[in-house]
């Protein structure tokens, strides 16, 4: 005799699927959750280190500024140094220049000139002084050109109306300062004996 089965098997056979299902799901949202959690620990880790990295590096770069602008200040110092050494230097080397001058002045002058000014501006000196004539200003310009420290004098002023200086011309003179050119040491000894 064939066998009937009259149970609700089908009814069984959904609710078990249906557990199953649920089963899975609530699995597989266990597992969604562990994973995004696990993420999420993740994450977090990764931004706290390189939070840290970008703060090392910010110090480290403050610091390296720092010791940059240290640097542009020792620079500057340093400049200021050299300029100052450059200027001292100058001044060493034109020390004897001014005896120089002056004893060229006083060989240029002929008689009958006598200087009552000098001053120097750069490498432009101003004379200005008083001539018996015009004969002694222009012998005392002759002079001044053929001076090796002394070059192109110019005439800008000659009075002989000043009541002051009556029977003389008042006079007023630049010349260009020039360095005298490079003797050899034979031209050097020659001069020194």
């Amino acid at each position: 005799m064939p066998h009937i089965n009259l149970l609700p098997w089908r009814e069984e056979l959904r609710t078990a699927k249906k557990r199953q299902f649920n089963t899975a799901m609530g699995g597989a949202a266990i597992v969604t959750a562990l994973a995004v959690v696990f993420v999420h620990i993740q994450m977090t880790s990764m931004i706290t280190s390189q939070n840290q990295r970008n703060q090392f590096l910010e110090n480290t770069i403050k610091q390296v500024e720092k010791e940059i602008e240290e640097i542009r200040d020792l620079k500057n110092a340093k400049e200021n140094l050299l300029a100052r050494m450059e200027v001292i230097q100058k001044l060493q080397s034109s020390r004897p220049e001014i005896v120089h001058l002056f004893e060229e002045i006083a060989n240029a002058t002929p008689k009958g000139v006598f200087l009552l000014d000098t001053s120097r501006n750069g490498d432009k000196l101003t004379i200005t002084g008083v001539a018996d004539s015009n004969d002694s200003v222009s012998a005392f310009m002759r002079n001044l050109d053929a001076s090796e420290w002394l070059s192109n004098p110019k005439l800008s002023v000659i009075d002989s109306s000043k009541k002051e200086y009556e029977n003389s011309s008042w006079f007023n003179l630049e010349v260009t300062q020039t360095a005298p050119s490079a003797k050899s040491p034979a031209q050097a000894e020659e001069e020194k004996a």
